[in-house]
């Protein structure tokens, strides 16, 4: 029972916490906490101090919080309280992030890091030539949607006039509905647009801008292309793992059973999330920890578009035609919200977060 409990109420935080903790691994050396900095400055001692106290801050916080998650997860069994955990989780991380990236700000911008250097911009031209998409990698997201399908038709005749659509927290059942195809297989439509969405990010990744090195643009452009490669394949098997998540909900809601069990529903997913966290530990964002050919050295440093920047986090610039750019903290890419069909790609994708789960209800 505690078990069952404390799972769902701390999954999301801890994993909220771990990724925070490794991200200044993954990020691009000369973006550190979003700030875009020189190369020759990326070993500076401020930029490795920051670093040091955003861990520790982020450890030491992130430990008693979720040591209070425990005591509030049992004391406290309400349906909020892993909301107000990933809440309090982000309360946690945000003002480390903010408090690292405010210092090395204002030592950039007081010793003129960028001073005398030529910034460039590079390109990779080869990118004309588009990949195939890798469909025997997106082979088991779709049987696991076929699987769900299938044995939700199967079991359609035998379900009750009244089935159990959600449980609480500790498993039990809270909420009922008439016996229909939108109340049986709601969570069949929401597997269908999430497999959808993935396949659209997968395919879209190989087609995204680079962040490239201007000082050594053809390894860069190469870890990039192998690098994009990868997350696609990634992508797409974590998608098989939200599948499977989904058919083990959809199949203990079709069964008579009067209890949930959570650990089957969540194991493939964390098992997914774990995946795409050591992927980025592996390659870094944009490819930059994968090994290098030698070529020489260009006298040319990445733009300081810093100004352009929200916080590291949001990019607006209405100059750029690109609508999706690469993340400064985080892997993949992210909108540019100066591009009209960026903020209204956004206004869609927000109004289906919000519509579809009314739908299913």
């Amino acid at each position: 029972m505690i078990t069952s409990i404390l799972l769902p109420d701390l999954l999301a935080p801890v994993l909220l916490l771990v990724a925070a903790w490794v991200m200044p691994s993954v990020v691009k050396p000369t973006l550190p906490f979003g700030v875009r900095v020189p190369a020759d400055h990326v070993d500076d001692p401020l930029i490795t101090e920051q670093r040091r106290i955003y861990r520790w801050w982020i450890g030491g916080a992130g430990l008693a919080l979720v040591l209070a998650g425990l005591v509030v997860s049992v004391l406290v069994q309400k349906v909020l309280v892993p909301v107000l955990l990933v809440v309090a989780a982000l309360a946690v991380v945000t003002p480390a992030y903010v408090r690292a990236r405010s210092v090395i700000r204002s030592a950039k911008q007081r010793e003129e890091w960028y001073r005398g250097l030529r910034q460039t911009v590079s390109a990779d031209t080869s990118r004309a030539v588009r990949p195939p998409f890798p469909w025997l990698w997106a082979l088991p997201a779709l049987l696991v949607l076929a699987a769900t399908i299938v044995s939700g038709i199967v079991r359609y005749p035998d379900l009750p006039a009244t089935p159990t659509l959600h449980y609480t927290a500790s498993g039990t059942p809270d909420r009922t509905a008439a016996k229909s195809v939108g109340s049986a297989f709601g969570v069949v439509f929401v597997q269908v647009a999430i497999t959808a969405l993935f396949l659209g990010i997968a395919y879209a990744t190989p087609r995204f801008r680079p962040d490239l090195d201007p000082a050594h643009p053809r390894s860069s452009a190469a870890q990039h292309r192998r690098y994009a490669s990868s997350l696609t394949r990634a992508l797409l098997l974590f998608a098989a793992c939200v599948n499977l998540t989904i058919l083990a909900t959809a199949s203990q809601i079709w069964s008579r059973g009067t209890a949930f069990a959570i650990l089957p529903v969540v194991l493939p997913t964390v098992v997914g999330a774990l995946g795409l966290l050591g992927f980025a530990l592996r390659y870094g964002q944009g490819g930059h920890r994968l090994p290098t050919t030698p070529e020489p050295h260009r006298d040319a440093t990445e733009r300081d578009d810093d100004r352009f920047w929200k916080g590291g986090l949001l990019y607006v610039n209405r100059a750029d035609h690109a609508v999706f750019v690469p993340k400064r903290f985080g892997i993949g890419w992210t909108l540019n919200f100066g591009h009209p069909l960026a903020v209204g790609g956004f206004v869609v994708l927000l109004a289906a977060v919000i519509v579809i789960p009314l739908v299913v209800r």
